[in-house]
């Protein structure tokens, strides 16, 4: 582990009067430790980090841990490793779970072993430090994002009627792979004409037809790191609807990236986005918050909603991501994958929002 997020770690511990801290979460063990196995556990303590696994992960462990920096102790054990993990927290008394990674049996199971007096569980240990990123995180998330675009610009000749949304998002994951080896972030959303009313939907075998709204959500994953981004188009010219729609959840996508700033809430640039939307009497429609945090997790803190309580800093990454869904009409949403600078707001994924596909 890195000694910046040792010491911040550490130091968040200490507060907590926590003795160790028992990482299970694989995206959690992957910010501390580098580790992507699929069998880990790290302990945190005030002394050493250790990473427990199995010898199939021997070789894999000691390289990626290398690579990752810092120092962290490697301990194969056979299955589970759970003798290996009662050793490691030998003479600790207060040993944090991560409440909202382990199931119910594993915390029972772990409570029996260790001693329930012991355990203590814990919510957002690492989450809260994940939120702003490094340098070398923002330029893996820059990477991510330069990905998507070039994908996204490659997929243009593919975006015509009598196209499925399948072979869409098939298309559009490789010009990923082709380009640079990636993987898409998250599934593909591809919806058209009345599918384009449900904000997440999943591609099917419906064909692409003349005069059908389409969302396009995808993103790239550079060493773990997700990019976020979502474009809307129209097959051929645009009804008026269809072009209000366009037009003003575009309006409420560049408010929202235009409040986005260092020391702003994130509720406000939900609001700001919202507000747009709601003059012009679309506001029944954009049924979802404005958008989330993004970084190893394609949905992480800091949430963007009405509800949202954080305060922006610079090196949080955000989307903004406002929407307008009508039934039987198909739906409209933009999105971008955005840092907060210590000016203001910098996006990172840069296509063009230009939604008229000419037939």
């Amino acid at each position: 582990m890195s000694t910046d997020r040792a010491h911040a770690l550490q130091d968040a511990m200490a507060e907590r009067s926590l003795d160790a801290l028992v990482v299970t979460a694989p995206t959690n063990i992957r910010y501390l430790s580098g580790f992507t196995g699929s069998n880990g556990t790290v302990v945190v303590r005030r002394e050493v980090t250790t990473l427990i696994t199995d010898g199939r992960y021997r070789a894999w462990a000691a390289e990626q841990t290398r690579a990752h920096g810092g120092s962290i102790e490697i301990v194969i054990a056979p299955g589970q490793g759970r003798t290996a993990l009662q050793e490691c927290l030998d003479g600790a008394d207060s040993i944090g779970l991560e409440s909202a990674h382990v199931s119910w049996a594993d915390a029972n199971e772990l409570s029996d072993a260790l001693g329930a007096d012991r355990v203590v569980a814990t919510t957002g240990l690492i989450e809260g430090l994940r939120e702003i990123k490094s340098e070398a995180e923002v330029l893996n998330l820059r990477a991510a994002a330069a990905i998507g675009d070039v994908a996204l610009k490659r997929l243009a000749d593919d975006l015509r009627p009598g196209v499925s949304e399948i072979e869409v998002a098939r298309q559009l994951a490789q010009h990923m792979y082709d380009h640079a080896g990636a993987t898409p972030s998250f599934d593909i959303i591809v919806a058209s004409g009345p599918n384009a009313a449900r904000p997440h939907h999943q591609p099917t075998d419906r064909l692409l037809a003349a005069g059908d709204l389409v969302i396009i959500d995808s993103g790239a994953t550079v060493e773990g790191y997700c990019s976020d981004m979502t474009r809307s188009f129209v097959l051929g010219g645009p009804t008026s609807q269809q072009q209000e729609m366009l037009d003003v959840v575009l309006e409420a996508q560049q408010a929202g990236v235009d409040a986005v700033a260092p020391g702003v809430l994130a509720s406000d640039i939900d609001m700001a986005c919202r507000r747009v939307i709601a003059e012009a009497g679309l506001g029944d429609y954009f049924t979802h918050g404005t958008g989330h945090g993004v970084g190893l997790d394609i949905h992480e803190a800091p949430s963007v909603s009405s509800a949202a309580t954080a305060t922006l800093a610079p090196g949080h990454i955000i989307t903004v991501e406002p929407g307008v869904y009508i039934p039987d009409v198909g739906g409209v949403r933009w999105e971008d994958t955005v840092l907060v600078t210590t000016n203001g707001a910098d996006a990172l994924t840069r296509s063009p929002k230009q939604p008229i596909v000419e037939l």
